[in-house]
């Protein structure tokens, strides 16, 4: 590849990662402002561009899915999602830390810990806007569902916010985005810093 040509490359791989990060955050801002998470809406996904984050972004750009798959599928890790992940608690990586419950007894074992429900919000609403980023018109109700639930089975997730992130993608796909938004301003997030729990498969919101 000539000097030029990887001018070119460069170039266009920097304007379609940027074009699609600020699009994304704008989707994101957009949807966190109609259930009242302002502070979240502006902030969320700052980091990106940070260059640790935004240099690979480009380096591995595609268009049609994260280059932070492309990054790990050649190098086997992103170092752009280590930066990330340790920054934005809408991540339930941002979560995972060494366990003492008593029943595992002696043994420290790494698990997810339990999001704020707030960020288990966030982590919805952006795993929409990723799926209306990167599907455009093919996107649907039960994109983000179907996205959360074919990584499922890896995600060191704790239980309880699992299952409202699956509750809420599950109420999209089931009840369209008119209702969604509807519950989580004004009744999963009417009282932002109250706790949530999973009673026998069940919701409960203090």
């Amino acid at each position: 590849m000539t000097f030029a040509s990887k001018a070119r490359h460069t170039a266009h791989n920097f304007k379609g990662h940027l074009h699609t990060i600020n699009h994304h955050k704008l989707l994101v801002t957009r949807m966190c402002f109609q259930v009242g998470l302002y502070r979240q809406g502006l902030c969320h996904d700052l980091s990106k561009y940070n260059p640790r984050e935004f240099i690979p972004g480009v380096k591995y750009y595609q268009g049609h899915r994260s280059p932070i798959t492309q990054e790990k599928e050649l190098k086997g890790c992103s170092e752009g999602w280590l930066h990330h992940k340790g920054r934005n608690p809408h991540h339930f990586e941002y979560w995972i830390d060494y366990s003492f419950r008593k029943e595992y007894k002696d043994r420290k074992y790494l698990i997810g810990m339990k999001m704020s429900k707030k960020y288990v919000a966030e982590m919805v609403i952006d795993r929409i806007c990723a799926s209306k980023n990167y599907q455009g018109e093919a996107y649907r109700d039960d994109s983000a569902l179907v996205y959360y639930m074919r990584g499922r089975e890896v995600m060191l997730i704790d239980e309880e916010s699992d299952y409202l992130a699956r509750y809420l993608l599950t109420m999209l796909a089931e009840k369209g985005e008119d209702y969604f938004l509807d519950y989580m301003k004004n009744r999963l997030l009417k009282h932002k810093d109250r706790d949530y729990h999973v009673v026998d498969g069940r919701l409960y919101l203090d």
